[in-house]
């Protein structure tokens, strides 16, 4: 049974998300993820003007009268999930945590593809596949991604991008949209990312705290691996310790934008305490122009 709190939770989402979807991100999802490409219509008569390499010689040579092959856009299309609900999502330093802005984003995108006709599933991931949603339409089905999200307890304690992205391939037969959604603590997927981007059409949203990426002056703290379960006491005192947490902390991005660049495969990058908005337009207002 599920419970009226999550209930709850899950509409609080549906209606935050949806009017999103209707006000903003319903048409700039269309226009960014097209289909796969053009499929038979029906035929018309040929009038003059009209494409002569369109020519339906079957029908031509039976009727008497030319007549053409009309085509339109295939517009459905799979958009597929990957979400990583690894330990480390549960930490946010505002309001809501990497884990809420991930099931926030999430909703999102999967509102605006059933709102275009297209099919959403959900694999959630930390260093195992820990749930599979094969992909459906229907805002019901959409829902459940959502109970899904917000009610899955992971038993992984890491964080393996590689065998999520694997999984993915082997799933998925033919092209599809594929969200990567993570906060990156692993370092041993740069192959299968290059995989998964010649298969589907990847993008890859990288979920980030402020506070990762510099450490506040609040003296000696004990600091504590989410997934790894390591325990150091740091002094935050220290300028030297600060610049050299903030140091690392700068290679490892600048390193996971410069792999993405080279690949060429999008990310966007979205921080727990400001809104996901902007990004999200941002990324496809790129996509639409470099088409």
């Amino acid at each position: 049974m599920i419970s009226k709190e999550i209930l709850k939770k899950v509409r609080k989402i549906e209606i935050r998300t949806k009017g999103m979807v209707n006000n903003i991100f319903g048409g700039e999802y269309q226009s960014t993820f097209k289909g796969r490409g053009m499929e038979f219509s029906e035929v018309r008569q040929y009038t003059y003007g009209d494409d002569i390499r369109q020519i339906d010689w079957n029908v031509t040579a039976r009727t008497g009268d030319p007549f053409i092959k009309q085509f339109e856009e295939e517009r459905e299309q799979t958009l597929m999930l990957c979400v990583d609900i690894s330990p480390s999502g549960v930490f946010g330093s505002r309001d809501q945590s990497k884990m809420d802005l991930s099931i926030e984003i999430c909703a999102v995108l999967a509102f605006s593809a059933i709102q275009n006709g297209d099919k959403v599933g959900l694999i959630l991931f930390t260093d195992e596949i820990e749930k599979v949603i094969p992909p459906k339409k229907g805002r019901l089905h959409v829902l459940r991604l959502i109970r899904e999200l917000l009610t899955t307890e992971p038993k992984g304690t890491g964080t393996d991008i590689s065998e999520a992205l694997s999984y993915v391939n082997r799933l998925l037969n033919r092209r599809a949209i594929v969200i990567l959604a993570s906060d990156f603590q692993d370092d041993r997927y740069h192959r299968q990312l290059k995989i998964t981007n010649r298969k589907h059409d990847l993008v890859n949203i990288f979920i980030n705290d402020r506070l990762e990426d510099e450490l506040p002056d609040l003296g000696l703290v004990p600091l504590k691996d989410a997934e790894t379960g390591r325990e150091v006491l740091v002094d935050t005192s220290s300028e030297k310790v600060r610049k050299a947490y903030r140091k690392k902390r700068l290679r490892h991005k600048q390193a996971l934008h410069d792999q993405l660049m080279r690949l060429k495969i999008d990310m966007i990058e979205v921080q727990t305490n400001e809104s996901y908005v902007r990004p999200l337009i941002s990324f496809f207002h790129r996509r639409m122009h470099r088409y």
